[in-house]
């Protein structure tokens, strides 16, 4: 029997209908606008709107706003199917300027500005983008012709112009965001207008999206899908409230903000949720507040202690699953009962296939491959035809109409007889690390491409440094030497950080299977990583100096998994990444009494520098 979505003919094995969680159900049909601008069109102009750290709009001077930015835009040509870069960070203008551009009927395509220059420059010119807007005037140009506009020109004061919206059809280009690419290139989704309305109606349906006038954090990356998760929120009345980087980066100062702006919504990984569970206070803002979880894999412990916050009435969680390719999420599933982790049951704008390698249907309770089909399906990939005919392939059910696609997502999973299902992995390359899709070929691609290495591999260890993160093996041309920190430093300015291996792996041979295939477990655990210059400044006697120092070193070395640490190692160059630093800036905390912000390890990477700042603490 087939494995479908509960709302389809078809029955299980037994002939008992599975039905979604009795909580996650659609209420009634409520008449709403189809499209989101509609919808925000009705908010009361006096309700705050936008609060960042920069300046704050009410929903009046928010549609204003737009409404100038769409003008401005369509007399540079700006229209529907037209795509707009916006290279902004989170703040008030990258909302007004994102909004302003729908308004305009045009589409925009997320830049982060942290990206290396070389992958901005990628997105802009892959996307064949029309206009970029920057957030200042002296920026660099992100691609030679391609036209280049401050956002200061889009947002200036000027004479006042309607709100209205220019009338696109339910298919036209909403957004297109980019993923890492499996052929070793990044590559745009191309999602609908008609999609993005659908997927905030879902939420609402759902009882996610339900408290009137919410407070919700705007915390991923504008490159990432997630974010359209939280600035639609605002065209149903919501507020948006800007979280900026050194605040995400630090659970105290996240936690903080969640009590300071009385936050109702925040969406975050499971990686960031782990460190912020505790911190959450029971008496600050209104609670429960709800954490949108979702990017990667919930473990069991981590399950666990949600419920316990959840029971504690201190938050309410719901576990979101969903490719970019199909407007970002695809199930929920309330983490509110000691069990299994689940993805939940499958959200109504979408309808469920569980298949094997012939698309032929598994049987309940079975391993089969996801696919996704249903209104909320994007577009395909933008200039990608083949990749797209490759991925969006024709719907296999009996009586789906012609034309009709389903989304191949490459992930198994199985069915339980409540309709909920359970995420058991990936049938490809892809990997989930720390809420960031990634393509792990094309890491491999870009380490090959080094002067000197001949073959790549890169895996992802659950054991680096007490943590998953991505090894790169790579065996030597004959006769080369490869510069691991030159590598390193190449792959550092033309991938985005989440994609630059923790450790580097030099093997003489790729071990193989019996039948000739790389056998990925027998490749090697890296080694514990050394101190590089530092070790030689030790052994001359100019070694750690003070006890703060020799503290630090040894912190480093319990976090980093470092045989020897020096004064001039690098946090960051011996495989340290964010979670570490939090890990880090805990461990300071307990062996010092001293609270030191995350921000402080970016800014002082170096140990003899770090062990400086700390110094300056405790002298206060």
């Amino acid at each position: 029997m087939t494995a479908v979505l509960p709302e389809t003919s078809a029955a299980p094995m037994g002939g008992a209908v599975p039905v979604a969680p009795a909580d996650l159900a659609v209420p009634a049909a409520r008449t709403v606008p189809a499209d989101l601008l509609d919808r925000l069109a009705l908010v009361p102009g006096e309700r705050p709107a936008v609060v960042a750290g920069d300046r704050s709009l009410d929903f009046d001077a928010l549609r204003a706003e737009a409404a100038r930015i769409a003008a401005r835009l369509a007399a540079r040509g700006i229209g529907p199917e037209s795509v707009v870069a916006l290279c902004l960070p989170r703040g008030a203008d990258l909302v007004a300027a994102l909004i302003g551009t729908l308004t305009a009927g045009a589409a925009y395509l997320p830049v982060d500005p942290k990206l290396p220059a070389e992958r901005r420059r990628y997105l802009v010119e892959d996307s064949g983008a029309d206009l970029v807007v920057t957030a200042g005037a002296d920026d660099a140009p992100l691609a030679e012709g391609v036209p280049h506009l401050p956002v200061a020109e889009l947002t200036a004061p000027g004479e006042p112009v309607a709100f209205r919206p220019v009338p696109v059809p339910g298919g036209a280009l909403a957004y297109v965001i980019y993923t890492s690419g499996s052929t070793g290139r990044p590559k745009g989704v191309e999602i609908g207008r008609a999609a993005a309305a659908a997927l905030l109606a879902e939420l609402e349906g759902a009882g996610i999206a339900v408290t009137d006038g919410g407070r919700v954090g705007w915390n991923a990356s504008p490159s990432f899908d997630a974010s359209v998760q939280q600035w639609v929120r605002i065209c149903r009345g919501d507020t948006l409230v800007m979280i900026d980087d050194e605040t995400r980066a630090d659970p105290a100062l996240l936690a903080r903000l969640v009590d300071e702006q009385a936050l109702t919504d925040l969406d975050i990984t499971p990686s960031h949720a782990d460190p912020l569970l505790d911190l959450i206070s029971e008496d600050g803002g209104p609670r429960p507040l709800t954490l949108l979880v979702g990017g990667e894999a919930v473990g069991p412990a981590l399950w666990r202690r949600i419920v316990e916050r959840s029971e504690a009435g201190v938050l309410r969680a719901v576990n979101l699953y969903g490719p970019t390719e199909c407007t970002v999420d695809a199930t929920a599933g309330w983490i509110d009962a000691d069990e299994p982790p689940h993805i939940g049951a499958v959200l109504p704008g979408l309808r469920m296939r569980l298949l094997d390698g012939r698309l032929a249907p598994v049987g309940f309770g079975e391993t089969g491959e996801l696919y996704l089909a249903g209104p909320r399906v994007g577009r395909g990939y933008r200039r990608r035809p083949a990749l797209t005919a490759e991925r969006f392939v024709a719907d296999s059910e009996p009586g789906a109409a012609d034309g009709q696609r389903m989304y191949r997502t490459g992930d198994l999973c199985r069915l339980l007889p409540d309709g909920r299902l359970v995420y058991l992995g990936r049938a490809d390359g892809q990997v989930k690390l720390r809420g960031h899709r990634i393509e792990l070929p094309e890491i491999e691609a870009a380490v090959a491409a080094f002067p000197g290495v001949a073959e790549a591999v890169v895996v992802v260890r659950d054991d680096l440094n007490g943590a998953p993160g991505l090894v790169a093996y790579h065996r030597s041309a004959e006769g080369a030497a490869v510069d691991e920190g030159a590598l390193r430093e190449r792959l550092a300015a033309g991938l985005p950080a989440y994609m630059v291996p923790g450790a580097f792996v030099a093997v003489d041979r790729f071990p193989t299977t019996p039948n000739g295939k790389l056998d990925r477990a027998a490749l090697p655990a890296p080694v514990a990583a050394p101190a590089g210059a530092a070790d030689a400044a030790a052994e001359t006697g100019s070694g750690l100096q003070g006890p703060v120092e020799e503290l630090i070193a040894g912190v480093w070395a319990t976090v980093l998994g470092a045989s020897r640490i020096g004064p001039d190692d690098n946090f960051f160059k011996l495989g340290g990444h964010s979670l570490l630093a939090i890990k880090l800036v805990s461990r300071v905390r307990s062996e010092l009494s001293v609270a030191l912000p995350v921000k402080a390890v970016y800014a002082n990477p170096r140990l003899r520098d770090l062990a400086a700042f700390i110094e300056g603490l405790l002298e206060k």
